[in-house]
C-alpha cells in the first residue's frame, strides 16, 4: 500500500510533467493540479457544474465511470473527446498511479 501516486500532465506532445499526489487526503485531481500551478478556474468549486477543469485522459489505469452530472457537463462543452473527464470528479487513489492527462482548452 502506497501513500502517494504519480500523475502526469502532458503539456505538449512528448512533454510531460510529473505530479506526486497523496492518496490519504481525499483530494481530487483538480485540487492537485491547481496546487501544482496549473491555471484551472474551478469556478464551481469541484461540483461538476462549470467544466473549467476539463481534462483528456491519455493513458493509464481505467477510471470509474463518470456520474450522470459529470456526463451532462461534459456533453455541454464545446470540445469533448473519448477520454474527456472533469478533473474535479477524479479522486486521488492508489489506482491512479501512472495516469496521464492533458488540460483541454476552455473555448473552441
Amino acid at each position: 500500500m502506497t501513500d502517494e501516486v504519480r500523475v502526469y500532465v502532458e503539456e505538449a506532445p512528448g512533454q510531460r510533467t510529473e505530479l506526486v499526489a497523496p492518496t490519504d487526503m481525499g483530494l481530487s485531481l483538480m485540487e492537485v493540479m491547481k496546487a501544482s500551478g496549473y491555471d484551472i478556474q474551478a469556478t464551481c468549486g469541484g461540483m461538476a457544474l462549470c467544466g473549467t477543469c476539463h481534462v483528456e485522459v491519455l493513458a493509464g489505469p481505467e477510471l470509474p465511470e463518470p456520474s450522470d452530472d459529470e456526463l451532462a457537463m461534459l456533453e455541454s462543452l464545446p470540445i469533448m473527446s473519448q477520454g474527456s473527464r472533469l478533473s474535479c470528479q477524479i479522486r486521488i487513489t492508489e489506482r491512479l498511479d501512472g495516469l496521464v492527462v492533458r488540460l483541454m482548452p476552455q473555448n473552441a
